[in-house]
């Protein structure tokens, strides 16, 4: 099980992303000092202002206009200087998200197979989408205020110890009280944001499921079971997302009460030294000044620190995405499986998805190269588990597949899986025109090898009468195209690229009979000297295999041929007569 992580964990992993771009963050510090001290500077000009009016008919204008003056060039750079510390903390804090989102898009594509099976598609998206973006706001007003905010509480300090040493203690011993309110209220949001990130991580992938499953969800009538859930999570995510907000939104007004206390008391003992003597109008104006901006960045570092609580729980489960344990890694020596005859040999294999549910035990099978074998077996046998074990999908627990005498984990998984050709039931087509689908397999292909797999698969003639033809734009899944459809581009990128080996899982599952028994002469053709492996439910389909393996409860149960299974009158004789009862 993994360990959880700590706040002060995940801020030494933010801080290494932040780490090469520390020139950007060192020249935000920088700026962010001019602009503090300058500001600073303010209430003393505006102190010898005030001091400049003695009484009626005694105010030095000269020197109010020179103080003008002065004031206007500190505005000046104030301004500048700000821009800067914006422009800095922008740069930082896109780049370090940009470095997070490729990293965690990186590691999607090592994941093994199981990380998908185990975890919804749009609970992933909601932490590479929603989350970096909730950890960028906090990371970029962290920025922004955090570093300002310092140098203001250690500048006005300093000057206030220099106008007068009483007031300033009693200013110091009041405010930090106000830091231990934040850090109270910051140390129990933070799991109320934790929650609130991954309850909306679980909405996202209740929506994206009903939105990707649209069609189902309507022909079964499921839209008011839809809502339902979709109420129920929205209802538990408004009662967290409230929590988080009611806490987080206390902060501003506890911290703002401690510090108004602080500045109303420094009033009064300053008023009390003017009337003694012991200090001037101008100076308790000054004094009041740097009070008030001394209090105010404990209100905006307090509210950042909340801020950061959000950011910091998203940023959590963005690093839990980046720190899985990624697919085992191809060896140094891998051997690149080339020239590959398809000789495939399953030794001794047992396989489970989980320790606790044994699927596959003890599988022993030889494949000569050249040979059409085909798999049957009633649903959850392990027929698409053997492909998966063949492709390298999933490792095997124990035993070993070897591919012309080499065991596959010794090759790298990219020749392997070059060496394949799949056609499977459910079919994957990207956005980008007909042509790009076919082509997907073999980039270098020409138009007419594009036509000439096209026709082989009889997917030509509907392409034709496609609006653009192989120029037509397919959305998302392959548009307005029908399962069908859909099934011959998947059939016709296998056989542009044709491959020394071919996995055929119901491949026509979505074609009419006319057409499948055309593609099924196109197949006979193509598996012709290439080991083939075809997976089928219509027994009909697969009469001339060399051999049919009959699996049942993760077992070969039976093995031979169309003939000499039913002349045994077992399982396989069996279900090929149900299908015509």
């Amino acid at each position: 099980m993994k360990k959880k992580q700590g706040q002060a964990e995940i801020i030494k992993k933010v801080l290494r992303y932040v780490r090469p771009y520390g020139v950007f963050l060192l020249i935000s510090v920088i700026c962010a000092a001019i602009s503090s001290l300058l500001a600073l500077v303010m209430p003393i000009l505006t102190g010898r202002a005030v001091d400049m009016i003695i009484t009626k008919g005694q105010v030095d204008f000269e020197g109010i206009l020179g103080v003008i003056k002065q004031m206007a060039l500190c505005i000046a750079a104030i301004s500048a200087a700000q821009w800067g510390t914006n422009a800095c903390s922008n740069r930082l804090t896109y780049d370090t998200v940009r470095d997070i989102r490729k990293d965690a898009m990186e590691k999607l594509q090592k994941l093994p197979l199981a990380y998908n099976d185990k975890h919804p598609a749009g609970e992933t998206v909601s932490r590479m989408i929603a989350d970096v973006d909730q950890f960028a706001d906090g990371l970029l007003l962290g920025f922004n205020q955090f570093f300002n905010g310092v140098i203001t509480i250690v500048g006005t300090l300093v000057l206030m110890l220099m106008l007068n040493p009483l007031l300033t203690i009693a200013v110091v011993v009041i405010t930090p009280l106000s830091f231990f309110v934040a850090g109270f209220i910051a140390k129990n949001t933070f799991k109320l944001f934790k929650r609130q990130s991954a309850v909306r991580g679980e909405q996202t992938a209740l929506i994206e499921e009903m939105c990707s499953n649209v069609k189902i969800v309507q022909a079964f009538s499921y839209e008011n079971e839809a809502i339902a859930r979709f109420e129920e999570g929205n209802e538990v995510l408004k009662d967290v997302s409230l929590r988080a907000t009611f806490f987080s939104s206390m902060t501003n007004p506890c911290t703002r009460f401690v510090n108004n206390v602080a500045y109303a008391l420094v009033a009064f003992f300053g008023a009390v030294l003017v009337v003694g003597g012991k200090l001037t109008v101008g100076g308790l104006s000054a004094f009041l000044s740097y009070a008030n901006q001394y209090t105010k960045p404990f209100n905006e570092i307090s509210g950042v620190i909340t801020e950061l609580q959000n950011a910091i729980a998203c940023a959590g489960r963005v690093f839990e995405l980046i720190e899985e344990e990624a697919e085992t890694a191809d060896a140094e020596d891998a051997i690149v499986l080339s020239d590959t005859k398809g000789i495939v040999d399953i030794e001794n294999v047992d396989f489970s998805y989980t320790a606790d549910k044994e699927l596959i035990k003890d599988l022993n099978l030889h494949v000569e190269s050249g040979s059409r074998i085909a798999i049957v077996g009633p649903t959850g046998c392990g027929k698409t588990t053997l492909i998966n074990l063949l492709m390298r999908f999933y490792d095997v627990n124990k035993g070993s597949i070897a591919v012309d005498g080499c065991d596959i984990r010794k090759l790298s998984r990219k020749s392997l899986r070059a060496g394949y050709g799949m056609v499977l039931q459910e079919t994957w087509l990207k956005p980008g025109t007909v042509r790009d689908n076919i082509k997907m397999g073999r980039p270098d292909a020409t138009d007419e090898e594009v036509i000439v797999a096209a026709k082989a698969s009889h997917a030509h003639s509907f392409i034709k009468q496609l609006k653009d033809g192989y120029d037509t734009v397919l959305g998302e899944g392959g548009g307005l195209l029908s399962q069908g459809q859909k099934q011959l581009l998947c059939i016709a990128r296998i056989m542009l690229d044709m491959p020394p080996m071919l996995i055929l899982d119901e491949a026509t599952s979505s074609i009419d009979t006319r057409t499948e028994l055309k593609i099924q002469d196109a197949f006979a053709k193509m598996m012709k000297g290439r080991t083939s492996f075809i997976v089928a439910h219509r027994l009909s389909t697969i009469k001339e295999a060399d051999r049919i393996l009959v699996m049942k409860d993760g077992n070969i149960i039976e093995q031979g041929t169309h003939a000499q299974l039913l002349a045994e009158h077992g399982f396989y004789h069996k279900l090929y007569h149900s299908q015509w009862e």
